[in-house]
């Protein structure tokens, strides 16, 4: 379980739910760490805004981070506009319209074909960008559970293998990107560093930084961080390479709640809370890995068993069954950990469900709405 601020269940009546609530405690905790590996390795991390992009958050990350790293136009301008540093971009492929628009302020941009680095190469080196390319090491270390999160799965569209790399790229080609982990340990990446190495080392000398992705579960509390640092100083020392790492994840790892209300129960065998929230909408990856959120206060092993289930019409809208020491009533509160990670980034308005709020938690302890949403969010992307 959690240890932080909300364990006391120390909420603040006047804020309706749904919303998600940031502790910005528990947030600095995991930059502290960060800064730890960049200070003992020499890499550069980067936020990677595909899993939080919650902007209200951006000064204190950009005071412990390099950058950001982003999968498209509209997070590479929310960087712009909210982040600084140094501005990544990566994306399976690119419109001239991102690319004219992106050229004026990010730093860098990474390649997903040779197709793509021969027709945008001239404009990004015209603009004093650095360039690269994604390769695929073809190397999976995940496990068939999480093969739609697997960048190294067959028939993947992520990243150039070996035998396709077009020499011709080089020596404008400035970096190479790999992204094959999903909230993997530090061994993960050794084991794809070596097939990196062993297959495209003779590309290194080309090169002047390299950049090992996102994934890295860095802030948990087995991660073997000291692996990760010695590795990175074997690739600076070896290769006289700038590495860049680009986790999401990490940045916000169990730093961020979703808290909703029971409003009703019904019975099917055993009691089922019908919440005012919903994984489909506002935590899907409960749903897409799977996965059961842990909640506050939950204990497996308590007599009260219960499911909890969101508010939409699809039936498989649940979180699964909890155990508590006492039932559940109508107008509880029900916090749900860890659920600042590719929530906000993905919520959706399915059946018309309200958008949760968000909520940012201080150091002091003082709740604040930072953001609210109401039926023109729903009504404004249909037409």
């Amino acid at each position: 379980m959690i240890q932080s601020s909300l364990i006391n269940m120390k909420l603040t009546p006047s804020i309706p739910t749904p919303y998600y609530l940031i502790d910005e405690i528990l947030m600095e905790r995991n930059l502290k760490i960060l800064k730890d590996v960049k200070d003992q390795s020499g890499a550069k991390i980067l936020l990677a805004q595909k899993a939080f992009s919650t902007y209200a958050f951006y000064p204190l990350i950009a005071s412990y981070l390099d950058g950001t790293t982003s999968s498209g136009l509209y997070e590479a301008i929310l960087a712009k506009e909210h982040f600084g540093k140094e501005i990544h971009v990566f994306g399976p492929a690119y419109k001239d319209h991102d690319i004219e628009t992106m050229l004026p302020f990010v730093d860098h941009i990474v390649f997903n074909s040779n197709t793509q680095f021969h027709r945008y190469k001239d404009k990004a080196i015209k603009a004093g960008k650095t360039i690269g390319i994604r390769i695929n090491p073809e190397k999976s270390t995940q496990d068939a559970a999480h093969q739609m999160y697997d960048p190294c799965s067959i028939n993947s569209r992520m990243g150039i293998k070996l035998q396709d790399i077009d020499p011709a790229i080089f020596p404008t080609c400035s970096g190479f990107h790999f992204h094959t982990l999903c909230q993997q340990n530090a061994d993960a990446l050794e084991i794809t560093f070596k097939e990196v190495e062993r297959k495209f080392g003779g590309y290194f000398k080309h090169l002047r930084w390299i950049n090992f992705g996102g994934g890295h579960h860095i802030t948990r509390a087995d991660y073997d961080r000291e692996k990760l640092i010695q590795l990175i100083r074997y690739v600076k020392e070896t290769y006289q390479l700038e590495v860049y790492l680009e986790p999401g994840e990490a940045v916000v790892l169990n730093a961020g709640f979703l808290v909703g209300t029971v409003v009703d129960i019904v019975h099917n065998d055993l009691p089922i809370a019908i919440l005012d929230t919903s994984p489909t909408c506002h935590y899907p990856d409960a749903i897409e890995m799977p996965f059961r959120p842990n909640v506050v206060g939950m204990d497996d092993e308590a007599p009260y068993q219960v499911r909890l289930a969101g508010g939409t019409c699809l039936s498989g809208d649940n979180f699964g069954v909890y155990g508590f020491s006492q039932p559940l009533k109508i107008g509880d509160s029900v916090i749900f950990e860890d659920a600042a990670l590719y929530t906000m980034v993905k919520t959706t308005t399915f059946n018309g469900m309200p958008l949760p709020s968000i909520v940012r938690r201080d150091k002091k302890g003082n709740d604040t709405v930072i953001k609210s949403f109401d039926f023109n969010d729903f009504k404004g992307k249909l037409g």
